[in-house]
């Protein structure tokens, strides 16, 4: 069984004039949301063997602030092209992986992140689903379940949505 978890950066500041979209930062909002989803993926058995990031300024403080919650650091490759990804090359990022890992982390945008999760999900709580269909909100994480043991096998309707999380969903009652 191998698992992918699909996560869009967190929020991210739009307040710096001439900027460019790649240089964009965390906002606070941002800043506090990474960490708190980093924590539930630990606190759920989900840190990952390996991550993908985009190369992006926000994607990279995403990955900062969510594995700041965890124990060990996962082997991690920052990749320009996850920048400008579509689902499709999102897929195939995820067929060049190695089979030894067991759990993979794609941190990204959208709409690839979420293009792709909705690609690959054949089945699932159908709740999640359609929530996950209608929006996919910064920071919020899709997680899939592939049977068998090689990446492969990830293709459209191939996977299973195990779960779907968003921010708003840790926050405090």
């Amino acid at each position: 069984m191998k698992r992918i978890l699909l996560m869009r950066h967190a929020k991210s500041s739009r307040e710096e004039a001439g900027l460019a979209d790649y240089d964009r930062p965390l906002n606070e909002r941002g800043q506090k949301v990474a960490p708190r989803m980093g924590g539930y993926l630990r606190d759920a058995g989900l840190v990952p063997d390996r991550i993908l990031c985009s190369s992006a300024r926000r994607t990279r403080e995403t990955l900062e602030q969510l594995w700041s919650e965890w124990e060990t650091l996962p082997n991690v490759a920052f990749e320009d092209g996850l920048y400008t990804a579509t689902a499709a090359s999102l897929l195939e990022r995820l067929h060049a992986l190695s089979a030894d890992t067991g759990t993979v982390l794609v941190v990204g945008h959208n709409p690839a992140i979420q293009e792709a999760a909705v690609d690959l999900a054949g089945g699932g709580p159908p709740a999640a689903y359609g929530r996950m269909k209608a929006k996919f909100p910064t920071g919020a994480v899709a997680v899939l379940v592939l049977e068998g043991d090689s990446w492969a096998g990830v293709g459209r309707g191939r996977a299973d949505l195990e779960r779907f999380v968003a921010p708003a969903d840790l926050e405090p009652a």
